[in-house]
């Protein structure tokens, strides 16, 4: 079942073949609980406990390159001991997480006009294609690539592999997320990038990326998407 939007304008004739999205802040609405988990994590371990903003930052990578990032005095070899604190926080509260309104709405738009749909992530394979399982999301991606199989944001690899498998080519290929990570991942594939401002990083991160566009709601993601998409 779809949620409901009212659209501004009818849909237009279609840029882009493929259009790939970050997960958590994009689609999921995930960011805050990410950054208490992380906190919590490293308070667990007694290290120095991230702000708020250091948290924010590192969402997006590979979960191992992100607890370095945002505790970067632990020593070497706790880092696994971290990402099981993580992992342990994450997993009591994940219930309570939900996609943004309006993004299953979005989503079955983009198919009913011909996009292949995507989704590049730094989750795990195994975090991803549990909330995958859920009945409304149940083979609405094309394919999808998590950073425990191929290289971390901003490596191409993960756009690459995924413009491979769907045949798209680099041009005709979407970015869509809430971090500079994502925004750097495109411009290193030779990809198109959009952001959305609601989610991980602030909107003036965004500037050097030069963004195709920047969203501050789904409704308008959603809306840009069919005229410029």
């Amino acid at each position: 079942m779809t949620d409901p939007m009212t659209l501004s304008s009818p849909p237009a004739p279609r840029q882009f073949d493929l259009l790939v999205f970050d997960w958590d802040g994009t689609l999921f609405d995930s960011t805050a609980l990410i950054v208490r988990c992380i906190q919590a994590a490293a308070a667990d371990l007694g290290t120095s406990v991230p702000s708020d903003a250091q948290a924010a930052w590192v969402i997006g990578m590979g979960l191992a390159e992100a607890l370095q990032h945002a505790v970067p005095d632990l020593p070497r070899e706790r880092y696994p001991e971290l990402g099981e604190r993580y992992r342990h926080h994450y997993a009591a509260r994940q219930h309570e997480l939900t996609l943004f309104p309006g993004t299953l709405a979005m989503l079955h738009a983009l198919r009913d006009r011909g996009h292949g749909l995507a989704v590049a992530t730094g989750k795990s394979r195994r975090g991803l294609d549990e909330v995958l399982q859920t009945v409304e999301l149940r083979g609405l991606f094309d394919a999808t690539r998590t950073a425990d199989e191929t290289r971390s944001k901003p490596h191409p690899l993960m756009l690459h592999e995924l413009m491979e498998t769907l045949d798209a080519a680099p041009g005709r290929t979407l970015m869509v997320g809430d971090t500079t990570h994502d925004l750097q991942l495109a411009a290193n594939a030779g990809a198109v990038g959009v952001a959305v401002s609601f989610g991980a990083h602030q909107r003036e991160a965004f500037d050097a990326f030069a963004p195709r566009f920047v969203a501050h709601s789904t409704r308008e993601l959603h809306n840009w998407l069919l005229a410029h998409g």
